[in-house]
């Protein structure tokens, strides 16, 4: 985009951040991913009204369409419905300051993240999310699972019934499952939450196995957890002691033959998967952490937390786990797994697990489409996992997840088509959410201030 045009962007978006000022806007001149298929719909004009998209009309017919209105040119600019991060774990509010968590809801806008499922609750992020949806504050629009259901929380099936009773009660949208839940204690936690219509998923705890977990009704499986316990001889005991993170010491002992029936049960099952690669390339990989330490995204976060991530990484890498010989077979594996099951029907959805071990957010979710690129799904199914996939997930496909009429007007502007080239969406021109246009001058601005208040002493 010329500067003379991305000026004029500008300084509409300007006026439309007056007090009063009706939020109403004509982009003209953009290129549209719509997400309906893999095609681009060229030189259209997109009408956006109070949160909505009102119409799109080709640029032939907006003339007459919209005369006397003002439209804004965005010259050639190429905008599909944003990303998600459905993997992610906002910052607890700690006496009263929510500074990490506005500035978490930044550093996904700048990084065209328009949607997050946190998948660690406390009852700060409801207040966070409220504001954050009812456009009092910005950031992605925002789900929030509860407090984590594992060996320390739970203690016996009624216990575990209550907690589903209780956080769905809070206003909680989501149940997380951890390791350490009993198989009765899972089928205490399924079957209330189906009665209290919540969805629940996680990892898959050993004692529940994966099998049970997708009988169970699991709405997703984070981490594709549970398929390499299931891939395992039946007559192997695991011991969690000595196999390391995720069992990744016993990839040698996988038997593919049975996954072809793992993926019939969760296709009949329908669960979802939440890849979760970069976590398993940063966290439990074998680049060394001060490797990682180096990124340029690091600066946006608190330099204590990057030391603690140095700190757990390198107590791994002291132990000899994280050799290069025992993970590189783990990680091929999975991204091995991660595109059978998808060329197999399994749907997914964008995951990278930030803020976690070196994975920031915003930005980790272009590692995690790299890494899905890499592994070989296309643009346009990346694009889906973070889009259409997300929305159905939610039981929101008619509301978002693309860009038509009458969906929400959330959607990213960037230079490149990313069906091409989907590292234009590292830097977008600009993102609308909630009818609301941030150019990247401000979002620029807004990671300016969060470097500086991280500024290493």
């Amino acid at each position: 985009m010329k500067k003379s045009h991305l000026t004029l962007l500008i300084l509409f978006l300007m006026i439309l951040a007056i007090p009063g000022f009706t939020q109403e806007m004509i982009l003209s001149n953009v290129h549209i991913i719509s997400m309906e298929n893999d095609q681009v719909m060229e030189n259209q004009a997109i009408h956006v009204r109070d949160g909505k998209i009102i119409e799109i009309v080709p640029m032939s017919q907006a003339g007459s369409k919209f005369s006397g209105k003002a439209m804004t040119d965005a010259k050639g600019a190429y905008v599909f419905p944003g990303l998600a991060e459905f993997h992610a774990h906002l910052p607890v509010a700690a006496d009263g300051s929510t500074q990490l968590q506005e500035e978490s809801m930044w550093l996904y806008l700048a990084n065209g993240v328009l949607r997050i499922r946190s998948m660690l609750g406390h009852p700060t992020h409801i207040a966070l999310r409220d504001r954050v949806n009812s456009g009092q504050a910005a950031g992605p629009r925002v789900y929030i699972s509860g407090p984590s259901f594992n060996a320390n929380s739970v203690t016996s099936p009624e216990q575990a019934a209550q907690m589903v009773i209780d956080q769905k009660k809070d206003g909680y949208d989501h149940l997380k499952i951890h390791p350490g839940v009993e198989l009765d204690e899972m089928w205490a936690i399924s079957k209330t939450a189906k009665a209290e219509g919540i969805p629940f998923g996680g990892h898959v705890p050993l004692a529940v196995g994966l099998e049970n977990s997708l009988e169970s009704g699991f709405k997703s499986v984070e981490h594709m957890d549970g398929f390499l316990e299931a891939l395992l001889p039946d007559d192997l005991v695991i011991d969690p002691t000595t196999s390391g993170p995720f069992n990744l010491k016993l990839v040698s002992q996988v038997d593919m033959s049975k996954l072809p029936g793992l993926i019939d049960l969760t296709l009949e099952k329908g669960p979802w998967m939440a890849p979760t690669l970069t976590l398993f390339d940063r966290y439990f990989g074998y680049i060394p952490a001060d490797e990682f330490r180096k990124a340029p995204e690091m600066k946006y976060l608190p330099g204590l937390l990057i030391q603690q991530w140095v700190n757990t990484k390198k107590q791994l890498e002291a132990t000899g786990v994280l050799s290069k010989e025992n993970v590189a077979p783990y990680l091929e594996f999975r991204r091995k797994l991660f595109l059978t099951l998808h060329q197999s029907g399994v749907p997914m959805i964008m995951a990278s697990d930030s803020p976690q071990v070196f994975n920031v957010p915003g930005f980790s979710i272009h590692h995690e489409i790299a890494l899905m690129s890499e592994a070989g799904m296309s643009n346009y199914e990346i694009l889906k996992t973070g889009s259409v996939n997300t929305a159905e997930y939610m039981g929101m496909e008619k509301e978002w997840g693309m860009i038509k009429k009458g969906m929400a007007a959330d959607f990213v502007l960037v230079e490149k088509n990313p069906l091409e080239d989907l590292t234009t969406m590292q830097k977008p021109i600009a993102v609308m959410i909630q009818g609301k246009m941030i150019e990247r001058a401000e979002l620029q601005k807004e990671l300016d201030r969060i470097e500086q208040n991280h500024l290493r002493k």
